[in-house]
């Protein structure tokens, strides 16, 4: 534990503008992150006496070893770097917020010749128009079901419209009329995009025009006795008002606004957050966070408020904001959603009326969402913990191992090499922790092997970072005897793992070490393992194996397996954990197989770019028909110089043609025109 004393700077040294500050530890790891109208009076609170600061600030001060600070021009421009940092260092002490779900969205792709309607997750990209969220996927789809009858807009993927195009025969939708057919030219890119941004118009809450002009054009084709396109055009209205039914009207005067409610408690806190546009509820969604910091409701309205429109631009921030609780500073909090908007937008506390009756709501939202999150939390880590705890009991552990870290080997007949190292922590997957290993110690399959070398580069790097650190005193060896290991010279790093970055307050890729190590198989593996560890001179990290055959724990030297009851939740963790570091693997492998699959003869050709092999092929049809072309026939695509196709005829000339698919069921041999490698 640090005193704060010894790292305070001196009251002359802090400025007293706006900025921003963070704290570091001992490591140069960033641990928090703040802003300030003040700076000097912000950071010499957190160096007062410990008994007066709130626990979980005084804990952060005195995990801290440093603190500095940037000076900028206006509260604005703190609060964006502030955001930023905290984005980029995920620093411990932050409050954070974490999706409950990957909340589904309807999405208008306006950034193509031809805008596609579909249900995307995931992060936003440019040029493409966003609805929702919504709570499900099918109730998206129902919409657009409704909506294609007026706007029937392209819902394919790109490969089903590139073969429409090419057969000249559109998809079922284009010949029930749920979609206009652009792939055959029924409708002109221009026509189309003219029907996408209706679309767009209609989700966005601008639904009177469209009702009442088909109900215009039905009056007039009754009237002209056309009733059969009267018919269809009632039908149409119908749909339209169908889909705006599926989300009623809450407030008046077809307002676009958020609201956000919070429910909390002293260590945890739940958001709800309801996306009104045109009057109606659009989406929803909801975070939860821990309270890892000292903060109140409206430090917690303002991170939500960073989290949620910090990489937004224009409409996807509404005209007004609705919180429980305005944020410290206010004014800059407005003026940067006005920023990011490019017009004013209202930040306030509703007092009365429909919006004040819809925060109800939100608000019981929220507290469900908590009391919900509560129970999970309470009924898993139970679970966790008995795991955690039986694991610890069955392999003699002095705790219970909160660091797990299984390592898996993956080949295909000796080709294609490779492991994965999977993390968990506290019984749950840590996705960002996992790393990739290519063997290359060695050529074939020897899975010992290869399981001896990974935990060697692994641990040799977390060496590395604590000699970094000043965590590894390196002590001279006893005359005679041989170096250790973990002092020799740095040795370079695999390609495939990434130096540590420098003090730049970022986690480190090999930086902590894991309680127990799991390695797949089982004793000739586990063996491999503790002789890596052992060379290393590691001797405080547990090590076994999980056999597939029986599901049997094997730790080293121990000629009898440990064998866990079938219904134990410590043998449940470790097989989850097994079967993570399989998949891992697998997945890495497979994508390497595939890369080294996908080779052309043309790869060999020098100076010939991928632009250039695609013109090629566009041009000829296939590698088999350009391999029968002459040097001049090559010379008339586009690009191609009469140096660069002789290159092109020799490599072709030179690469033997792989042997001729054949279908198994008719004995055909299979024709190769579409383009794949020769």
């Amino acid at each position: 534990m640090a005193d704060p004393s010894s790292y305070r700077p001196s009251p002359g040294q802090i400025p007293d503008s706006p900025g921003v500050y963070k704290f570091r530890d001992e490591h140069r790891r960033v641990i928090y992150v703040g802003k300030a109208k003040n700076l000097r009076q912000r950071v010499a609170n957190y160096f007062q006496d410990l008994a007066n600061l709130h626990p979980r600030t005084r804990s952060m001060v005195t995990t801290a070893a440093s603190v500095e600070w940037t000076v900028v021009s206006t509260e604005v421009e703190a609060l964006q770097l502030e955001y930023t940092w905290i984005k980029e260092f995920d620093p411990r002490f932050n409050v954070k917020y974490r999706d409950d779900k990957s909340y589904p969205y309807l999405a208008v792709t306006l950034n193509e010749e031809f805008p596609r309607v579909q249900v995307m997750r995931g992060a936003k990209k440019k040029g493409v128009r966003y609805f929702g969220p919504y709570g499900h996927a099918w109730a998206i789809r129902e919409t657009v079901d409704l909506m294609l009858r007026v706007f029937p807009v392209r819902t394919c993927s790109a490969g089903v419209f590139k073969n429409a195009a090419r057969t000249g025969r559109p998809c079922l939708l284009g010949y029930i009329d749920k979609c206009s057919a652009p792939c055959v030219g029924r409708v002109t890119p221009e026509e189309h995009r003219e029907l996408a941004e209706d679309f767009c118009d209609f989700m966005a809450g601008r639904t009177g025009t469209y009702i009442r002009r088909l109900e215009k054009d039905m009056t007039q084709a009754a009237e002209e006795m056309e009733y059969e396109r009267a018919a269809r055009l009632r039908d149409d209205a119908g749909a339209l008002r169908r889909a705006m039914e599926k989300s009623a009207v809450v407030l008046a005067d077809a307002t676009d606004a958020d609201l956000i409610a919070v429910a909390e408690d002293e260590l945890e806190a739940a958001l709800q957050i309801f996306h009104v546009r045109g009057g109606r509820v659009r989406g929803q969604r909801g975070w939860v966070t821990d309270k890892v910091e000292a903060v109140d409701t409206s430090g917690l309205v303002e991170h939500a408020l960073q989290q949620l429109y910090g990489e937004e631009r224009g409409d996807a921030v509404p005209k007004e904001v609705l919180v429980p609780a305005l944020p410290e500073d206010t004014e800059a909090v407005s003026q940067w959603l006005a920023e990011r908007r490019g017009s004013q937008v209202s930040l306030r506390i509703p007092q009365r009326g429909d919006k004040k009756d819809l925060m109800a709501t939100v608000q019981r939202n929220a507290q469900q969402a908590l009391g919900l999150h509560k129970t999970k939390r309470a009924s898993d880590l139970t679970t966790r913990s008995r795991a955690l705890e039986e694991i610890a009991e069955a392999l003699g552990l002095d705790a219970a191992p909160l660091r797990i870290e299984c390592y898996d080997i993956s080949h295909l007949q000796g080709d294609d090499v490779v492991a994965s190292m999977v993390v968990f922590e506290d019984g749950l997957a840590r996705k960002s922790e996992y790393r990739r290993f290519q063997i290359k110690g060695f050529e074939g399959q020897d899975d010992v092997r290869s399981m001896h070398e990974v935990i060697g580069r692994r641990f040799k790097r977390y060496l590395q970072e604590k000699e970094r650190t000043g965590e590894w005193e390196q002590t001279p060896p006893v005359s005679g005897e041989a170096p250790h290991p973990a002092q020799d010279s740095p040795a370079p790093a695999p390609a495939d793992e990434t130096d540590p970055r420098e003090d730049d307050g970022r986690p480190k890729r090999f930086a902590y070490p894991p309680q127990l190590v799991v390695v797949d198989g089982g004793q000739p593996q586990v063996a491999a393992a503790k002789r890596a560890l052992d060379e290393l001179g590691i001797d405080d990290i547990a090590v076994c194996g999980l056999a597939k055959r029986l599901e049997e724990v094997w730790l080293p030297d121990d000629d009898d397996p440990v064998v866990l009851p079938r219904s134990s939740e410590g043998l449940y963790l470790l097989q989850r954990v097994r079967d993570e570091a399989h998949r891992f693997a697998i997945t890495y492998q497979r994508a390497k197989r595939a890369k080294r699959i996908r080779t052309s003869p043309l790869d060999d050709v020098a100076g010939l770019g991928e632009t250039r092999k695609q013109a090629l092929i566009k041009h000829f049809g296939s590698v088999k028909k350009l391999r029968q072309a002459t040097i001049e026939e090559i010379c008339e695509v586009p690009g191609i110089g009469r140096r660069t196709a002789e290159s092109v005829a020799v490599a072709l000339a030179s690469a033997a043609p792989a042997a001729p698919a054949v279908n198994t069921a008719t004995g055909e041999i299979m024709e190769e025109d579409d383009g794949g490698t020769p």
